[in-house]
């Protein structure tokens, strides 16, 4: 199978999986608040596809593309997101702690910031254990805000992890745009200060995304450096739910229409017209589809977890 294909089948499936919550998520049987991930495709797909199952992806609140892109697992997530006995965490971790160690998917935190010591952790116990695993961390530039941000780029520079810091920049924090939080112009120039490896890019083309890890993780392992990677994206939908938010007024339809122009999907499946049928296209996209409405069915028709596991997973000192 060609990278554009498999490229491909993760971006479609976190496109329409997203769709997916949107179309169901007004039953209300989802008993969680969604942040939804439409736009930021090409960003964790093309990230994760160069990373081996072993290596740990670290995730925010906002990390269901996160999550299908290392995974590519929907019947454990859509059973946590009906709340169901059947998810990954039973039921009780929801769209915000999302969580699946046995792909690499180590943790998603829904404290802004709350992520990086986490990660670099994990980057530390696999430099001790020379085990050649990559941590990524993934955040968007609302997190850079965060003294934990600061700190933990520091430690992972002075110690040489074997981490990668991904940026995820829609230039909003909630509905605050970086102008009236950042006291600079460019986080890349103040990142370059650091002894690490850094890369920019706006592209919202996957197969480009791919590249660029690709190259970074060679040259991590080269120079022993972490890599700090700052990425553009747009936000499709509101900050939290499944709908748009024009009408708050702080974006505009122009600036959405300006990036629709450029959806990871339309670029990908356009390049992949160029070098096999379509009919091959819409077979996987169909698969993919099928898969989906499986999934939702089994987890409407699971059970909800006993109450007694709320008590259960929970440590204290």
């Amino acid at each position: 199978m060609s990278i554009k294909l498999k490229l491909y089948k993760k971006i479609y499936l976190i496109r329409k999986t997203e769709e997916t919550i949107q179309k169901y998520y007004c039953e209300n049987e989802m008993k969680t608040p969604m942040h939804m991930s439409l736009g930021e495709e090409a960003i964790v797909a093309g990230v994760c596809e160069v990373l081996n199952k072993e290596d740990q992806v670290f995730g925010t609140h906002r990390s269901h593309a996160l999550y299908l892109a290392k995974t590519e697992e929907i019947d454990l997530f859509f059973a946590e997101l009906y709340g169901k006995e059947t998810g990954f965490a039973k039921g009780k971790s929801g769209s915000m702690h999302l969580s699946c160690p046995k792909y690499g998917f180590m943790g998603s935190s829904a404290i802004v910031g709350g992520n990086f010591a986490m990660a670099v952790g994990a980057a530390f116990a696999n430099k001790y254990k020379n085990n050649n695993k990559v941590v990524v961390v993934f955040f968007g530039d609302g997190a850079i805000d965060e003294g934990s941000f600061w700190e933990s780029m520091n430690i992972a520079c002075l110690m040489e992890l074997p981490i990668i810091f991904v940026c995820e920049d829609n230039g909003l924090a909630v509905y605050t745009n970086d102008g009236k939080r950042h006291g600079y112009k460019s986080i890349s120039n103040i990142i370059s200060k650091f002894n690490c490896n850094i890369v920019k890019s706006e592209s919202t083309d996957t197969e480009e995304i791919y590249n660029i890890t690709k190259n970074i993780i060679e040259k991590m392992k080269k120079n022993n450096q972490p890599s700090f990677m700052h990425l553009k994206y747009y936000r499709y939908l509101d900050h939290v739910g499944v709908n748009e938010d024009f009408d708050l007024l702080y974006r505009n339809k122009k600036e959405f229409n300006d990036w629709i122009e450029r959806d990871p999907i339309k670029i990908l499946r356009n390049k992949l017209l160029i070098e096999i049928n379509e009919n091959l296209i819409i077979q996987v996209e169909k698969e993919i589809n099928d898969k989906i409405s499986n999934s939702i069915k089994i987890a409407k028709k699971s059970l909800i977890c006993d109450i007694k596991e709320l008590y259960k997973d929970v440590f204290c000192e």
